[in-house]
């Protein structure tokens, strides 16, 4: 992986049904994720956590010559997870999310990232959440669209919020009305900071896509002036196969 890249690895876990290859996650797992796995009440929530684990590890390996079963994980006073390593290289950054039907894995040299990927057609109360975590601007804007455009404005803006909280790693305690979104043209997404953030817009680096009809996804990425970057995005089966996938990133409100 070059200093320049982004990785993003898609895993679609209602694809994902074959006995070998699920009984092959479970061996990748540590004896923590294998509580967290029997915790869970419902099967549906085990597989996605059962995959999720296995996207995670697996890509990990694509960029180090480290069995996937080998990685271990430490968490951040806030919960972000990082990745133990002893290596003087370069170090390896990721962050994993994951809704109703899509789990999403981005990875990158050096630099602060977080993802964030929503079901669009779940069931969320947007004007309401919008009041309480959204920044004046942004609740004024959801306010003055056609009714018909809110629901889409609000999980574009939502999964943004989400992919820079996690990029930071400091959880709710970085409140989410403390900076705003603005979306420009087909790729031109700016944040803007209240004085209490204590950040910098032109630190970040943001992406929304469209993997799907019913999936919106955000990358927020920490960035070093003067670099280009690239976003390489594939669709993975962890253990089986990988491929090339396209997905939509025409994001304007226009």
């Amino acid at each position: 992986m070059k200093n320049s890249e982004i990785h993003l690895r898609f895993a679609f876990p209602d694809e994902i049904q074959d006995k070998q290859i699920l009984s092959r996650y479970l061996e990748l797992m540590n004896d923590e994720e294998k509580e967290r796995y029997n915790r869970f009440r419902f099967a549906k929530d085990r597989h996605s956590f059962l995959v999720s684990r296995a996207l995670v590890r697996t890509s990990l390996s694509c960029f180090h010559d480290i069995p996937p079963r080998d990685w271990q994980f430490s968490r951040n006073s806030y919960g972000k997870p990082e990745i133990i390593s002893g290596s003087s290289g370069p170090r390896l950054r990721f962050n994993l999310s994951h809704t109703q039907g899509l789990i999403i894995c981005a990875l990158m040299l050096q630099q602060d990232i977080g993802a964030d990927v929503e079901n669009t057609e779940r069931k969320m109360g947007g004007e309401d959440i919008a009041k309480r975590f959204f920044s004046a601007e942004e609740a004024a804007l959801l306010r003055s669209l056609p009714e018909n455009q809110r629901r889409d404005f609000f999980f574009r803006f939502w999964t943004l919020k989400e992919a820079y909280v996690k990029a930071r790693g400091r959880g709710l305690s970085l409140p989410l009305d403390s900076f705003s979104f603005h979306i420009g043209s087909r790729t031109e997404i700016r944040i803007c900071f209240s004085p209490q953030a204590d950040d910098s817009p032109g630190d970040w680096h943001f992406r929304l896509f469209r993997p799907t009809s019913r999936h919106c996804a955000a990358l927020a990425f920490r960035q070093e002036k003067g670099r280009d970057y690239s976003i390489i995005v594939k669709k993975t089966v962890p253990l089986l196969e990988e491929k090339e996938f396209t997905v939509s990133s025409s994001m304007s409100l226009t």
